[in-house]
Order: structure tokens, then C-alpha cells, then sequence
């Protein structure tokens, strides 16, 4: 069985799949700044994968990962929205304007999860991306991240730290390192609740929302509207993609 390596380029890490059929084999990160061809030589280690297919927002990286991938992968190289389209209908104003990677999210919630489905995905930026009951991709709405958003806080203040994100030990905050964390964290889940009400309001209240991204497992425990967790979202839709045009 052929295995097929999965990679998505986002502005904090790459993230890699090897997928061995519709099964996750092995999946790792390698920080985007500090990718080296090397790193992912060593991260591979004995897997042999056949194809790749990347999905990028750091349109310098994905040339650099697109030379090395040539060095040392025997099949053929595909990118997401040059050589592999996404298959879903996109209603944005200006279809070029979105991101590849909200279109995979969008076109891997539909095929798993069903519609009318909001994707909402935690990374370096929070996105929200709507799927009508017909499939079709509505749009959505874009968010700085948890770790963008107390970042912004040390750095155009002051007074306040740069502290590391994390779950909050106290609802109010009894000092400034607290209060950060408990603003950014319950802020952001409150943020998510209300705003998937809303969207319901238009798409219907059995709309389903799946949560995927990095920082996932910390946010989804300070919401009560995501119906399903899947980390590897961006990843089953790039396979899913190849799967269909190959």
C-alpha cells in the first residue's frame, strides 16, 4: 500500500501526515521558520512516501518545500489551488481571496461530518468558514490568534508581560499574568459561542460545528458549541483531495 505524505504550511508550523491508505501512519511539526531539508530527512527517518500534496499560506515556504520534496521523494508533487482544486462550490465575493487551507477545512467537514457545517480553527489565526446544506462554501470570518492576541497585549503596552498560553488556574484573575490568560482564554471561548449563535441564526440551529487547529483541545473546554473536535482536519482533507483527483 502506498503512502502519500500530507503537508500543511501555516505561519507558526509545517505539519506533516503520512498517510498509509486512509489511516495517519505518522504526523509531526517542524517549526516554519526553521525548516531545513535535513529536519525533514531525519523526521521521515524509514518511511518511504510516494506523493505529496501541500497546502500552504507561506507561499515563500511552499517553494522551498517543493525543491526538497523533488530531491527525495520518488512520485509527483501536487499543490492545493495549482494542480489540485478543491471541489467545493465558493460563494465568496472574490473566490481567489481564500485561504486554500479554509477550503480544505470546509471540504473535509462536508465529507466527514455532513452540512450545513461551521469549521472553526484555532491557529496562528482563529478562522470561522461556513458551509451551506447544499455544500456550498458561504465564508466566514477571520480572528487573531490566542497566542497573536497576548502577544499584541506585551508588546503595544507598557506594563504587561509576555506570558506563554495556557489553561487559566482562576476564572478572575488575582494578578496580571492571570488576568491575561483568563481574559484571552475565556474571552476567545465566549467569543466562539456567541458568534456560532449567530451564524446558526442563518444556517439553521442543527448546523454542526467541528473545531480543529492547534490550540483546540485548550479553547474547546471554555465553549459549549462544538459538537466535534478533529486536530487532523486540514490533513484527512488534503488525502481526501488527492484521493478524488488521483
Amino acid at each position: 500500500m502506498k503512502m502519500l505524505l500530507a503537508i500543511d504550511i501555516g505561519n507558526t508550523n509545517i505539519t506533516f501526515g503520512i498517510f498509509k491508505g486512509k489511516h495517519i501512519e505518522r504526523k509531526f511539526d517542524i517549526p516554519t521558520q526553521t525548516y531545513a531539508l535535513n529536519k525533514l530527512k531525519n523526521k521521515l527517518a524509514k518511511l518511504k512516501p510516494l506523493d505529496a500534496v501541500i497546502c500552504s499560506v507561506v507561499p515563500k515556504k511552499t517553494a522551498v518545500l517543493l525543491g526538497d520534496l523533488k530531491k527525495i521523494l520518488p512520485g509527483r508533487v501536487f499543490i492545493i489551488g495549482k494542480n489540485l482544486i478543491v471541489p467545493i462550490k465558493n460563494l465568496y465575493r472574490n473566490p481567489k481571496q481564500v485561504g486554500q487551507d479554509r477550503l480544505v477545512n470546509a471540504f473535509a467537514g462536508v465529507t466527514l461530518y455532513g452540512s450545513p457545517l461551521i469549521v472553526v480553527d484555532f491557529g496562528t489565526a482563529v478562522t470561522f468558514d461556513i458551509i451551506s446544506k447544499d455544500k456550498a462554501y458561504l465564508g466566514g470570518m477571520i480572528l487573531p490568534g490566542l497566542r497573536i492576541s497576548l502577544e499584541a497585549l506585551n508588546k503595544r503596552t507598557a506594563l504587561l508581560p509576555r506570558i506563554i498560553l495556557k489553561a487559566p488556574k482562576e476564572f478572575i484573575g488575582k494578578d496580571t499574568k492571570t488576568s491575561m490568560l483568563s481574559g484571552i482564554v475565556y474571552g476567545f471561548g465566549c467569543l466562539t459561542d456567541d458568534l456560532i449563535m449567530r451564524i446558526k441564526k442563518e444556517t439553521g440551529r442543527n448546523t454542526l460545528v467541528v473545531g480543529t487547529g492547534g490550540n483546540i483541545d485548550l479553547i474547546s473546554k471554555y465553549c459549549t458549541s462544538i459538537n466535534a473536535k478533529d486536530i487532523n482536519l486540514t490533513l484527512k482533507g488534503l488525502y481526501l483531495i488527492y484521493i478524488k483527483n488521483t
